[in-house]
């Protein structure tokens, strides 16, 4: 791939891995803290006891009373006081490794493909186009 060739008519490649890792970059530091501070970079799927099969996903882990690490606080909203909002285990467990450590070693790397031509590639602009263009 040449990064002179234009991707899209007013984009060079670098520029669309530039916007892809500016973009991805932003959503992960945004992902990595809660609206009321708490961290939530480190992103887990915490089962519930008395409903097997469900996944909460959770933005990191807290020490509850009895010393069992536990995943803490849920990223989810929504349910009501009897119906907790979950997930599907598989969808819980692909979210929770695709958090925002992913987000930002992607982001780094895309923004050193933009910059280093050896590092440009096929791959890397198709990941690019993926976050500057999903799918509707």
């Amino acid at each position: 791939m040449s990064a002179s060739v234009i991707a899209d008519g007013t984009h060079s490649p670098a520029d669309e891995l530039r916007a892809a890792a500016q973009k991805l970059r932003a959503l992960a530091l945004a992902a990595s803290t809660a609206t009321d501070g708490a961290p939530t970079a480190n992103w887990n799927v915490k089962y519930e006891e008395f409903h097997p099969g469900r996944g909460l996903l959770c933005g990191d882990y807290i020490i509850n009373g009895r010393g069992e690490r536990v995943g803490w606080p849920l990223l989810h909203r929504g349910g009501s006081q009897f119906r907790t909002t979950c997930m599907a285990p598989q969808h819980a467990e692909y979210a929770a490794a695709m958090g925002p450590s992913v987000g930002l070693a992607l982001a780094g790397w895309l923004t050193e493909a933009s910059t280093t031509p050896s590092c440009m590639s096929d791959g890397a602009l198709a990941l690019a186009r993926a976050i500057n263009h999903p799918a509707t």
